[in-house]
């Protein structure tokens, strides 16, 4: 029979029996939520997928705090999302706040919940940082024979590829993901980053993007072009303040390129690093403004 997903809503009366004794068998995550919070609702929905992925492993638990005061009363929710995880019938880690999925991820890992892949991909990774990229792809290569249903590692694959400019092998692959992995935050930034590596590769080199510029520095095409090579290798402060130069000087450029190139960038980058697209999106305002 098919392990299956272990998730449910519950009242005051089955605490016990779906929370505190299952707990003695695998861990219990207890979210308290409102059904009016959006993070509540982001949070359970990206657990409710963790339980879908690692079924029978642990029990996600849901708590209405409006439809069980008395739960909440007794487990001091002050506020909410608030997640207690039990383990051994006995309270055994509380985080306040909404969780994104690596921390949500870390937390299951810290209580046993995690995939033997998982590791081979956080030992991938420090390889290819460490400048082992061949080991990197060798491991990750291993981690998708021992498991092909982790489509992460595959977007760990893609992003190595990026990384070293082999954007045929990167497209070929992500392209063969599935279409609901390409609309994670990690498929969405991938899809970005293989945008622009892509439009990076069509201009002139930086070297020579900078000799035009030092022979002529409102040669805005260069600037722009500059940008596309700033973004495609991650430098995103440098190419964010060419981008703010071009629109500054020239906000009708290529009617307005700068600044539709700078809403792409924050939207691309706003998953994985909001306080970044923020920052963007409060520059542009402010340019607007002035």
């Amino acid at each position: 029979m098919d392990k299956e997903a272990l998730v449910f809503e519950v009242n005051q009366k089955g605490f016990d029996q779906y929370v505190l004794l299952n707990s003695h068998k695998i861990p219990v995550i207890v979210e308290f939520m409102g059904v009016w919070s959006g993070p509540c609702v982001a949070m359970d929905i990206l657990f409710t997928g963790l339980a879908k992925e690692f079924p029978s492993q642990f029990i996600f638990a849901k708590v209405d705090i409006e439809e069980q005061p008395e739960l909440s009363k007794a487990h001091r929710i002050e506020n909410v999302p608030t997640v207690l995880v039990f383990k051994e019938g006995k309270l055994a880690r509380t985080e306040v706040g909404e969780l994104k999925e690596p921390e949500a991820r870390a937390l299951l890992k810290d209580f046993g919940v995690f995939h033997q892949s998982g590791l081979m991909r956080e030992q991938a990774r420090e390889k290819h940082l460490a400048g082992d990229t061949s080991g990197a792809i060798v491991q990750l290569t291993e981690a998708i024979k021992a498991d092909p249903s982790n489509t992460r590692v595959a977007m760990d694959m893609v992003q190595v590829f990026i990384d070293i400019g082999e954007l045929e092998q990167a497209d070929g692959l992500f392209s063969r993901l599935p279409e609901s992995t390409h609309e994670t935050d990690m498929g969405k930034a991938l899809s970005g980053q293989l945008t622009f590596a892509k439009l990076a590769a069509k201009v002139d080199d930086v070297a020579t993007l900078q000799k035009r510029l030092a022979a002529n520095p409102a040669d805005y095409d260069a600037q722009f072009d500059l940008s596309l090579r700033q973004i495609a290798q991650y430098q995103y402060a440098e190419a964010i303040e060419t981008l703010l130069s071009i629109y500054k000087n020239d906000p009708h450029y290529k009617d307005g390129a700068a600044k539709e190139m700078l809403v792409t960038v924050a939207n691309m980058i706003a998953p994985t690093n909001q306080e970044l697209a923020q920052d963007i999106r409060r520059k542009i305002g402010n340019l607007i403004a002035g």
